[in-house]
């Protein structure tokens, strides 16, 4: 199928009609599925937890504490591609296929032509992105205050708090942007052999449709991922193996059963 066809085809399944109900039901389903195969949420999200650590540590041995906030902010930016097994661990669920190591780790590169890790890619620039734009913020109102980034101190200060204020509204905006391109289009890798670029618009067109949904669907994920966050990241082990399973059936929600 041409591209330009499978792109319109694509579109032309998304749902406009889900409602906040959708929500509850794709939480409940995620839950089912964390506990039906718990090995495979806790290894995913065990290797998330240990970049976070890892993160951490690096940062406070080296007398940057200030940047465990930009770091944190932008930490959930990477939590799509780990729940990239899952969404498969979900499928195979759905359909009745047994559950090995094996398929689980093979569908990591997707059902294209390495368009997981090009997905990857994005999602590891996209964090990039967001630390520089982070720095930049940091010496935009701190350089010439004299004030380092071994304390969180400056947060106290003026300058320190339009910082805090200016970085958020500027994070809030991308993390908008980079949901929208993956909430749908890393699913749908998965489950059909389609390129990005097509995932992309079909998950862009999702949000587009469903915006209130989709949204209030965001808010949730980064609330509870922020939360389960604070204690040492272990939170995470639980939080999002269930959120990852979630996503997989609100994208099944969303875009429903391929044609033909």
């Amino acid at each position: 199928m041409a591209k330009g066809n499978q792109v319109q085809v694509a579109s032309n399944t998304v749902a406009s009609d889900m409602s906040i109900a959708d929500l509850g039901k794709a939480l409940a389903a995620g839950w089912r599925d964390f506990l039906g195969a718990p090995l495979f949420g806790l290894f995913f999200a065990g290797i998330y937890v240990v970049a976070g650590i890892f993160i951490y540590f690096a940062l406070f041995t080296r007398g940057e504490i200030v940047w465990l906030i930009p770091a944190a902010a932008g930490f959930p930016l990477l939590a799509p591609f780990i729940a990239v097994g899952l969404y498969e661990v979900s499928r195979r669920r759905e359909a009745g296929l047994p559950l090995t190591w094996k398929a689980i780790l093979g569908a990591l590169g997707g059902r294209g032509e390495q368009q997981i890790l090009s997905m990857g890619v994005i999602l590891f620039v996209g964090f990039s992105f967001w630390m520089i734009i982070a720095h930049g913020i940091f010496a935009i109102f701190l350089a010439e205050s004299g004030i380092g980034s071994e304390s969180l101190e400056i947060f106290r200060t003026t300058a320190g708090m339009l910082m805090l204020l200016v970085g958020s509204i500027v994070g809030a905006l991308l993390a908008i942007a980079f949901y929208a391109v993956t909430v749908i289009s890393l699913p749908m890798l998965i489950d059909r052999d389609v390129d990005f670029l097509t995932a992309i618009i079909v998950s862009l067109a999702t949000v587009r449709s469903n915006g209130f949904v989709m949204l209030a669907w965001a808010a949730i994920l980064a609330v509870l991922l922020f939360a389960a966050m604070l204690p040492f990241f272990l939170g995470l082990l639980v939080l999002l193996p269930v959120l990852a399973h979630a996503t997989w059936h609100l994208y099944k929600r969303a875009v429903g059963e391929p044609d033909g």
